[in-house]
């Protein structure tokens, strides 16, 4: 009995490191930013503050995504709404909870503090599918 539970402990373990796998958050910097829209891939731009409710809402949402679609692989580059102001005046996005979601170099959905799981994982799935991974 002991060794059974030790198993589904093991693959529990597993398969919560795989979905998060699914969804990789990294700290916006303007090389990779380069380096994925080159890449044809893929990613999503969130400009989050960590003073943000709406911005909570959108991880929660996003680490869900991730559970519900493991061989999916969506980079997402965060940029600090209070700290990275050239970026956000970039972006143009009117304030934190802003998601910018690109394939290569094509901007396809911009968003400004959706928080209906649907909506983000329509836009996602319609994305990833669409032969950008």
């Amino acid at each position: 009995m002991k060794s059974l539970f030790i198993a589904l402990i093991s693959v529990v373990i597993t398969l919560s490191s795989v979905a998060q796998a699914a969804v990789e958050k990294e700290a916006f910097t303007e090389a990779r930013y380069n380096e994925l829209r080159k890449s044809g891939k893929v990613f999503l731009v969130d400009v989050y503050a960590t003073w943000c409710p709406t911005c909570a809402k959108q991880q929660d949402i996003l680490a869900t995504y991730g559970k519900n679609n493991p061989k999916q692989n969506l980079n997402v580059l965060v940029v600090d709404f209070d700290n990275d102001k050239k970026w956000v005046r970039y972006f143009k996005a009117p304030r934190q909870s802003t998601l910018l979601l690109y394939s290569g170099e094509e901007q396809l959905w911009f968003s400004v503090g959706e928080t209906r799981y649907d909506v983000i994982a329509d836009e996602l799935d319609k994305a990833l599918n669409a032969g950008g991974t």
